[in-house]
């Protein structure tokens, strides 16, 4: 028996699991309908259609499976399925507490669906019905297990990894075990992604989704790409999410698209699928619903124009509370209309921008490789740990948080404060001269307290 068969069954025999059954799941996996796979959909829709895909979870089966059905009718492609808190922290105790209580008063006492709770039998009746991809979002540092139930009840769409589940969500979390156990998860997916269509890989573009400046955001991208792919995975997502200026985001994707590759066939990997997903503005929505409608559909036309294989929505309820089913479906349904009528969009290139951001980007990747660790993980960690990598407004104890960013008068986020990230000198000059920085102190950070709410 392997390492990692062992590790497995450690895993699984959580108290709070029911008996999971290795040939079983294998057998389910092996003869799963392709239409559950997003890897199977990529290929068939490849140039021609996006996939959308909203946001979703309720704690109770029943109100997850009715949500489904306003989504189905509203012509979605891609089913979510948002893992609760407590799920995401690994306390089952209190989530199957919570999901008790859920289903016996009739209120949601759960902000989302306790996967592991309900566990893959019941879950997988659910998923084979609708017969659709769904995908996993969660945040969870730690997602062994919650993985293991995922893949067994037929989700085969991971997001995340070890450092956009960790930087952005926790503080004291170590960074080195969240590598570690991503391992794991990469390496179950890779596993099972040789018994039928493979399982696709999802980094978490938007981060802090404050402030963060496209190198950061393309470098951390294209780390957890590289970290999946050498464990064997042939299908993966970078993604990004809109940044508040329509000009920027399609640099950041043209860039992200082109470097993706270029790394991915660096290691030998140039097999793998590598697809974009665009994320709808994750920022503070404006309590006005008209605005927060243009916004959602201003972000659907920069996907168009980014090329963008996935796109993932958000709705006009974002501001006021969490989106009811009938306000997700709405955006479904509005995102598919306006992506049905762009058609023809002429391209958009801004060479400096994109030469800027390259040699950015790569610089902060040959600072990663130069380190004198002797695997991926521990050169990543130990670049975090330094602050080549400086995520803004990450909550971490490990995060530096001395880089510093402002928009410009075209509202792109510019760095005007590098910190120990090794950006070069020509990039780094270029990007202040686009600032007004003969302001004080004070009125700076008035600048940057705008910024982050520049939506509202």
């Amino acid at each position: 028996m392997s390492l990692l068969q062992e590790e497995r069954k450690i895993i699984l025999s959580n108290e709070f699991v029911d008996a999971f059954d290795f040939a079983e799941v294998s057998d389910f996996v092996k003869n799963a309908s392709k239409e559950l796979f997003i890897s199977h959909h990529f290929k068939k829709n490849k140039n021609k259609k996006m996939l959308v895909q909203p946001r979703g979870g309720f704690p109770t089966y029943e109100k997850q499976h009715a949500l489904y059905e306003f989504f189905l009718k509203a012509n979605v492609d891609v089913l979510p399925l948002t893992v609760d808190s407590n799920t995401r922290l690994n306390d089952y105790a209190t989530a199957q507490k919570m999901l008790r209580l859920s289903e016996e008063n009739n209120i949601d006492m759960l902000n989302g669906y306790p996967l592991v709770t309900h566990g893959y039998r019941t879950t997988r009746k659910m998923i084979t019905h609708f017969d659709k991809p769904v995908s996993l979002r969660h945040g969870t540092p730690d997602a062994r297990l919650l993985i293991e139930t995922a893949i067994a009840s037929g989700i085969f769409e991971i997001e995340g990894g070890p450092i956009t589940y960790l930087l952005p969500y926790s503080k004291n979390f170590p960074l080195d075990k969240a590598f570690l156990y991503w391992k794991y998860v990469e390496r179950v997916c890779a596993n099972y992604s040789e018994l039928n269509e493979p399982i696709n890989r999802e980094s978490f573009g938007p981060l802090t989704a404050t402030m963060v400046p496209p190198s950061i955001t393309i470098v951390i991208q294209l780390l957890e790409m590289l970290l999946s792919l050498e464990e064997g995975v042939k299908s993966f997502s970078v993604s990004f999410a809109q940044q508040g200026s329509m000009m920027q985001d399609i640099v950041t994707g043209a860039v992200l698209k082109k470097l993706a590759r270029h790394y991915a066939e660096e290691i030998g990997c140039g097999d793998a699928d590598i697809h974009l997903v665009y994320h709808q503005w994750m920022g503070a929505f404006p309590m006005n619903r008209d605005f927060a409608d243009q916004l959602i559909n201003m972000s659907t036309v920069i996907a168009s124009m980014v090329g963008a294989d996935k796109i993932i929505t958000k709705t006009c309820e974002e501001a006021v509370g969490i989106p009811t089913k009938e306000a997700n479906a709405k955006t479904v349904a509005n995102t598919q209309y306006t992506l049905r009528i762009l058609n023809g969009l002429p391209p958009v290139v801004d060479e400096e921008e994109e030469e800027i951001l390259t040699l950015e980007v790569k610089a902060i990747m040959e600072a990663v490789f130069n380190d004198p660790a002797d695997t991926l993980w521990r050169k990543v960690f130990n670049c975090i740990k330094s602050g080549i990598i400086d995520v803004p407004f990450s909550p971490h104890i490990i995060n530096h948080n001395e880089m510093i960013t402002l928009r410009d008068a075209q509202k792109n986020i510019r760095i005007i404060k590098r910190g120990n990230v090794p950006m070069p000198d020509r990039c780094y000059e270029f990007h202040k001269s686009k600032c007004d920085l003969s302001k004080d102190t004070t009125s700076i950070v008035n600048d940057i307290i705008h910024d982050i709410g520049i939506m509202q």
